[in-house]
C-alpha cells in the first residue's frame, strides 16, 4: 500500500474508485448515507479541486484505491454555508478568526474496512496536513463516530469543547500541533 498525493488534474482517474471507497464508508454506520451519495461527493470533489490549497492524497493498492484525504485552505472569511454557520455559532468569531481561518481543514478521509489498521488511515491524514501553516489543521466530524473519534484521538487531533449547534452532532477538532493546543483539550 502507498500513499500518493495528487493534484486537482489527476483526480479525474481515480474518481470510480474514490466514489467507491466514498460509499462503501459513508453508507455504513454511523453515517448511513445512501450509496448513491458516492456519485454525488466525486462531482462535489471535481468543484472542492479548485479551492485555495487544495490538496488530496490516496491510498493505493496497485491501482486500486484503497482510501482517501482531501484538505484545503479556509478562507479568511469564514463560510457560512454547510456547517460552517453551526461552527461559528459554536466557537464564536475570535477563535474562528484564530483558528481555523487559513488553517488547513481537512475535508474528508476514508479508508475501507479493509485497509483498516493499516496504518493508511494516518498516513493520509499526514499527508493532507502536513504543510499545515505553524501546525494550524481543523476537521469537522460526527460526535457519534466513536471509532472515528478514537482514531483521531490516537493521531493525537484534540476535541473542542464546544458542541457545534445543529441535528447532525458535530464536533470540531484540532490538529496535534495547533498553536491553540497547548495540552490535552478538555472534553476529548
Amino acid at each position: 500500500m502507498r500513499v500518493r498525493l495528487v493534484g486537482s488534474g489527476s483526480l479525474p482517474a481515480y474518481a470510480d474508485g474514490i466514489r467507491r471507497v466514498y460509499s462503501d464508508v459513508f453508507s455504513a454506520p454511523p453515517w448511513n448515507e445512501d450509496p448513491s451519495a458516492g456519485g454525488e461527493y466525486t462531482e462535489r470533489l471535481a468543484a472542492d479541486a479548485g479551492r485555495p490549497g487544495f490538496t488530496a492524497a490516496l491510498g493505493l493498492d496497485g491501482d486500486t484505491v484503497s482510501g482517501f484525504a482531501t484538505a484545503w485552505t479556509t478562507p479568511r472569511v469564514f463560510p457560512s454555508g454547510r456547517s460552517y454557520g453551526h461552527v461559528a455559532e459554536a466557537l464564536g468569531p475570535d477563535r474562528v478568526e484564530a483558528w481555523l481561518c487559513g488553517a488547513v481543514e481537512v475535508d474528508e478521509l476514508a479508508v475501507t474496512p479493509a485497509a483498516r489498521g493499516t496504518g493508511l488511515g494516518a498516513a493520509l491524514l499526514s499527508a493532507v496536513t502536513g504543510a499545515a501553516p505553524d501546525g494550524r489543521c481543523w476537521l469537522l466530524t460526527s460526535g457519534g463516530a466513536e471509532a472515528t473519534l478514537r482514531f483521531y484521538r490516537r493521531a493525537g487531533w484534540h476535541r473542542v469543547p464546544a458542541p457545534v449547534p445543529g441535528r447532525a452532532g458535530l464536533v470540531v477538532l484540532l490538529g496535534p500541533d495547533h498553536p491553540a493546543v497547548t495540552g490535552p483539550v478538555p472534553g476529548f
